[in-house]
This record gives C-alpha cells, sequence and structure tokens, in this order.
C-alpha cells in the first residue's frame, strides 16, 4: 500500500535530500528510519529535492509498505519520530491511491527565504543576516516579472538535468517582518537551484547594483551567467506542497511555515 508521509527538517547538517553515495542526506536517514520501524525495506519518494543546508517547513514523501494488523498510523508516527534524528520530524502519514506520486501530483511548492536585518545568536543556520537594508520596492518591482509563465534558464544550475526550464510562477514578492524580511515564492514547478539564483539576483537589485529593468533583461536573457550569485542555503525553507483534495482529504496538514514567519 502507498502513504504519504509530511515531515520537517533542520538541512544544516545534511548533503540535501537525495540519496547519495558515502554521504548523509535526509531521504537516506528516513529510509534507513522507516525499514527498522516497519521490519522491511523502504524507499521514499520526495516532492522535490533540497540542496545541502536548505530546510522544509513541509516537504512531503511516498513510500510503499505492508503495515502490521497491530501498527496503526499514529503509533507508526510515534515510533518513526522515536528513531529518526532530532533534525528530522514526521508530521502526518495517510494513505493513497497506489498510483498516488509525491513528485508528479504535486500542484504547486512554496518557497521562503528569510533575511534578518538585526544581529540575532539564534538565526544563523536559518536565514541570511544583512547589515543593510535592502530597497524592497526595488525587489518587488523586479519579482513581480517572475509571475506567469517562463522560462527560467537564467537561474537555473549550470548543467542541470531539468528537460526543460518554463516555470509557471503564480506568487513572487517580500514581506517586511519583524527584524527582517522573507521572500515568498509559488510555482508549479522548480527547475534546480531556481529560487536561490533569484533571490541572489534580487538581492543584487536591492543594494542598488542592478535595476529591475536590468534584472528583467538578465531573467529574458536565458543566460546563467548574467544572474549573480546564488544566496546562501541556510535561509531557504521548502514550507508548503499542495496535492488535489482528494490525496489530503480529512487530513490534519501541516501549516507549512517556518515557526518563526509572521507573514
Amino acid at each position: 500500500m502507498r502513504y504519504f508521509l509530511h515531515l520537517a527538517y533542520d538541512g544544516t547538517q545534511y548533503h540535501g535530500w537525495q540519496h547519495q553515495p558515502n554521504t548523509v542526506t535526509v531521504q537516506r536517514e528516513l529510509d534507513r528510519c522507516l525499514s527498522q520501524v516497519l521490519r522491511q525495506p523502504v524507499y521514499s519518494l520526495g516532492s522535490g529535492r533540497t540542496d545541502s543546508g536548505v530546510h522544509a517547513s513541509h516537504q512531503v514523501a511516498h513510500f510503499d509498505a505492508e503495515l502490521p494488523d497491530t501498527l496503526d498510523l499514529e503509533t507508526l508516527l510515534y515510533r518513526l519520530n522515536r528513531a529518526l534524528p532530532r533534525d528530522i520530524r514526521a508530521q502526518a502519514v495517510h494513505p493513497v491511491p497506489d498510483q498516488a506520486h509525491a513528485r508528479y501530483d504535486a500542484k504547486y511548492r512554496t518557497y521562503e527565504y528569510h533575511v534578518r536585518l538585526v544581529p540575532d545568536p539564534f538565526s544563523p543556520n536559518f536565514s541570511l543576516y544583512l547589515d543593510r537594508a535592502p530597497d524592497v520596492a526595488a525587489m518587488n518591482q523586479a519579482a513581480a516579472m517572475l509571475l506567469g509563465t517562463h522560462d527560467f534558464t537564467s537561474f537555473s544550475k549550470v548543467k542541470g538535468s531539468e528537460k526543460h526550464y518554463v516555470c509557471t510562477c503564480v506568487e513572487a514578492g517580500w514581506h517586511e517582518v519583524p527584524g527582517g524580511l522573507v521572500f515568498r515564492i509559488r510555482a508549479n514547478r522548480f527547475v534546480r537551484g531556481m529560487v536561490r539564483l533569484v533571490v541572489g539576483t534580487l538581492l543584487t537589485v536591492g543594494r542598488g547594483k542592478m535595476t529591475p529593468e536590468e534584472f528583467g533583461q538578465v531573467f529574458t536573457s536565458l543566460n546563467r551567467v548574467h544572474a549573480s550569485g546564488a544566496a546562501l542555503a541556510n535561509g531557504l525553507f521548502l514550507c508548503r506542497v499542495e496535492y488535489p483534495a482528494e490525496l489530503v482529504a480529512g487530513i490534519d496538514l501541516p501549516i507549512g511555515l517556518p515557526y518563526f514567519s509572521k507573514v
């Protein structure tokens, strides 16, 4: 039987989501613990791949397993969290049709990038610190150009594995929060490295080193070399994955936003 597992993790100590040889990843730890709890080989597949150091306050993975009659889902969740490292938490688990797919059935994904503008000893692993406030109006003028269906080649990693770079972006903007800023972007899909490259280039606009018009030229050039460097991984969260209602009907889903988000 197939199940959807909703989880959150602090990505600081992990080399991303996806299995990699001879290194610790979130997926590797999840599969190890699921296999341990269920006493059978279990292999998960996530809604998307977060890079090394990137966090998730709402990730979704599916897995196939035969649960013994004596193990209900609430007990599975409890035992899984006891087995998992403390920086990975399972939030909900529920059955889905056998053909349901955590990646391909996702309608939208939302990412947030957190920036702190005041010294904060508690947030270095979860935000980018700037000692000067950027121009939010200019950054939002530039971010508005991302809305709609576009080719995001300019904001993709070199030698990416994507078959195409077209994404439909339905939300993109900076929000002021106490002591900082949050950039939120929601789209049907994301290409590898896209959010961090977008944020890095928008912050260049915010520092006055690029105009919104020049940002638009970078975007439409379809040339990665014109974009600024990628923003650091520590400020980025995958914070919401959305599915058709019938796949999550009646499920008490996690809110999906970082606990310190005020947007």
